[in-house]
């Protein structure tokens, strides 16, 4: 693999990023290959900078431009092995697309993923975030994440539990984890599938479907047909999907809540609190389908901000802020956002 490097100056960032916010980083560098992650960070013209390290842009908010080097983690690479005779291991590489990952792994012939169909951003990012959807995260699936530390140039493998997943959380976005770059992700998935759908919206879209022994397929493509139907596509209007994570509440919270306001949408978790939906909270405070300025919040899902065209990352920071604003004061509750700003 080439270890020679390509950089570029004052590099124009709006497609790299999913809500197409215009901004630009003082370097910027795509990465096809390990050696090259290693050759950038011993690299003399690039030593000092700050770094940012990219996937896909799908969970970023640019506040300005970035006055280092962006590193665009753009490897390829997808394989299976079956481990035992209940397991086979998928893995691909970070820059990987993950919808387009997904969507391999079912042509291979092997389910489990398929919940998580249609999720914008790169296999990379999936760990660091713990993506979920239809009742699956990634904790749920994940055999181990290949990574290189920044400082040392070691390479390593980290299991499940050496991650520290937690909801829409990992060590990588710690601080004991931000010198961590993910280089490929291994998933382990049962070689005798099974349906998930606990999940009610899921499971009511394959009964009208009268689907009584549906594939992995048929279940991948109820999946995007329900996430069509919510959500925008970025590539033709600037979001980067749920904007705001769903608040974990005591169960002496959510019970004193509930009689203020009975029609709450809350799931009770296994540790003994109360998940509230965010998108119920940010609907009632009246933000669905407003505008701020160039940003606004999408019609059809309250948990979504767009960009209606020339946004920057003030406008939405902005109207991120009267948000959470709303909500804390009728509800008590502070909403936090997924994305990074940056």
């Amino acid at each position: 693999m080439s270890s020679e490097l390509t950089i570029e100056h004052n590099y124009s960032l709006q497609r790299l990023n999913t809500f197409g916010i215009e901004a630009s980083a003082a370097a910027y560098v795509r990465i096809t290959s390990t050696t090259q992650l290693q050759a950038a960070m011993h690299d003399p013209v690039l030593a000092g900078m700050p770094r940012l390290i990219l996937g896909g842009g799908s969970n970023i908010v640019l506040t300005g431009d970035f006055p280092g080097v962006v590193l665009h983690m753009a490897t390829r690479g997808m394989r299976l092995a079956q481990a035992t005779l209940d397991t086979i291991l998928v893995t691909a590489a970070a820059g990987e697309n993950w919808h387009e990952f997904v969507q391999w792994t079912l042509a291979q012939g092997v389910g489990g993923l398929e919940n998580l169909s249609l999720i914008p951003g790169t296999v990379g990012a999936a760990p660091i975030q713990n993506i979920g959807a239809y009742g699956v995260e990634i904790k749920n699936v994940l055999h181990k994440v290949t990574v290189m530390h920044t400082s040392s140039g070691i390479v390593y493998e980290m299991d499940s539990e050496a991650c520290r997943f937690a909801y829409r959380d990992s060590i990588f976005k710690q601080a004991d984890g931000r010198e961590l770059i993910v280089l490929e992700v291994t998933f382990a998935l049962p070689a005798e599938w099974q349906p998930n759908l606990r999940y009610g919206e899921l499971a009511q879209a394959i009964a009208e479907q009268h689907l009584e022994a549906p594939t992995p397929q048929q279940v991948a493509d109820t999946v995007m047909a329900i996430r069509r139907r919510k959500l925008p596509d970025p590539a033709v209007i600037g979001n980067a999907g749920s904007f705001f994570k769903n608040p974990v509440v005591s169960h002496e919270q959510c019970a004193a809540l509930l009689e203020r306001f009975p029609a709450l949408v809350h799931h009770a978790q296994p540790d003994g609190t109360e998940k509230l939906a965010a998108g119920w909270l940010i609907d009632q405070c009246g933000w669905k389908g407003k505008n701020l300025g160039h940003v606004g919040v999408y019609p059809k899902q309250a948990l979504v901000l767009v960009n209606n065209g020339g946004a920057r990352g003030a406008d939405i920071t902005r109207l991120a802020e009267a948000i959470q604003d709303d909500v804390e004061a009728r509800y008590g509750v502070r909403l936090s956002p997924e994305p990074v700003f940056v």
